[in-house]
């Protein structure tokens, strides 16, 4: 199990590093606008519409990236000061009542959504945007997707934590390394 764990910990770490990277192109591009728009009066209609694609890809699909570093929001007035033992315990039903069942029905609903894009090849609405929504849309898959592989190696560390296996498992070597 703590094998399984690190494993998806070290797929979910990667494409959220990987993804930040998109932060990156998306300020240089904003730049880039904004210098064209006010030195030059230019506007492009496909680099603002760039723009728009890297935050929701970063945002959709860095998801799972945040669950691991546990940095969505949390209502730590019971939890904060809860044992290790009862937080997994909160985490295991939060994980069960929650994240499983939401990331299911975006699963479940969004796959006909996305498809019925890619048969069509949805483009932008707009005569020189991008003609590639149907790949914006599919960022609604890979985000319950990334969701649901974190969700799931959190819920394996958790089950270690109440098997007493912790020394397996630490979410705390993963934070170490937080960027």
């Amino acid at each position: 199990m703590a094998a399984i764990v690190r494993i998806l910990d070290a797929l979910t770490e990667w494409s959220g590093r990987s993804l930040a990277w998109l932060a990156v192109a998306m300020v240089l591009l904003q730049g880039v606008v904004v210098f064209m728009r006010y030195v030059f009066g230019l506007s492009v209609l496909w680099m603002q519409e760039s723009i728009l694609y890297l935050h929701a890809m970063i945002f959709l699909c860095a998801a799972g990236y945040t669950l691991l570093h546990q940095a969505h929001v949390r209502v730590d007035v019971l939890y904060g000061p809860a044992s290790e033992r009862t937080k997994a315990k909160i985490d295991i039903a939060g994980i069960l009542v929650l994240l499983a069942p939401v990331c299911s029905l975006i699963l479940w609903y969004g796959w006909s959504y996305v498809a019925a894009s890619w048969r069509v090849l949805e483009g932008s609405i707009e005569p020189s945007g991008i003609p590639a929504v149907y790949l914006l849309k599919t960022c609604i898959l890979l985000f319950a997707a990334t969701l649901v592989l974190a969700g799931l190696s959190h819920l394996l560390r958790c089950i270690l934590v109440l098997r007493g296996e912790r020394d397996y498992v630490s979410s705390q070597s993963i934070q170490d390394n937080t960027p």
